[in-house]
């Protein structure tokens, strides 16, 4: 069960067909939870517009069978370089020591292009970010929220019956059960009790 807005959702779906109107051999979006409330320091830390189109970019290698990462997706070659250009994303001259060239931004034609998208996702995450807000003085996100990067999202203990527990993120464990192979029963994240 997804727990995005729909509006959110419908947004990032008109989103992605707009760069699909441009780019006809992007694939579909299956999931657009998946590009909400998980940050991947190679891909950029929050969602955009820009964040979109660099995962469009993505999108568009893999339809073409192109390998555009290497060391685990953290760093983005040359051929995912290309593919960049070709959507309209600007990047340094040099690769970063770490993240080759996942630095790209938009470039002026691109945000031109895009402008009226562009706006209209910006207002459904401005409303999102409101809705979904919490009083983070009182509230703990964990050492990675502190730090400004998870690594690919913020792993939670997920449990099995048996006891034995796994680093998930919980975006990952909503799209299908993560079995034990111990006792055979899923792993779930175990409801909190408030405090209060």
């Amino acid at each position: 069960m997804s727990t995005t807005p729909p509006v959110l959702a419908a947004e990032l779906a008109l989103a992605w067909a707009d760069i699909q109107r441009h780019h006809p051999e992007l694939p579909d979006l299956a999931a657009p939870e998946s590009l909400i409330g998980e940050s991947s320091s190679a891909c950029g830390a929050e969602l955009s517009f820009e964040r979109l189109l660099h995962e469009a970019v993505h999108g568009i290698a893999a339809s073409r069978g192109i390998r555009d990462t290497s060391r685990a997706g953290r760093y983005h070659n040359r051929r995912f370089l290309a593919v960049a250009e070709e959507l309209g994303l600007d990047h340094a001259d040099e690769p970063h020591p770490s993240s080759g060239f996942s630095l790209v931004t938009l470039s002026p034609e691109a945000r031109r292009r895009y402008r009226p998208t562009i706006e209209r996702l910006a207002r459904a995450l401005k409303a999102h970010t409101a809705a979904t807000a919490t009083d983070s003085a009182r509230s703990f996100r964990g050492p990675a929220a502190r730090h400004g990067s998870s690594g690919g999202g913020v792993r939670v203990k997920a449990v099995c019956d048996c006891g034995r527990n796994v680093r998930v993120v919980p975006s990952v464990l909503a799209q299908a059960p993560i079995v034990c192979g111990g006792c055979g029963k899923p792993f779930r994240i175990p409801e909190v009790a408030a405090v209060g």
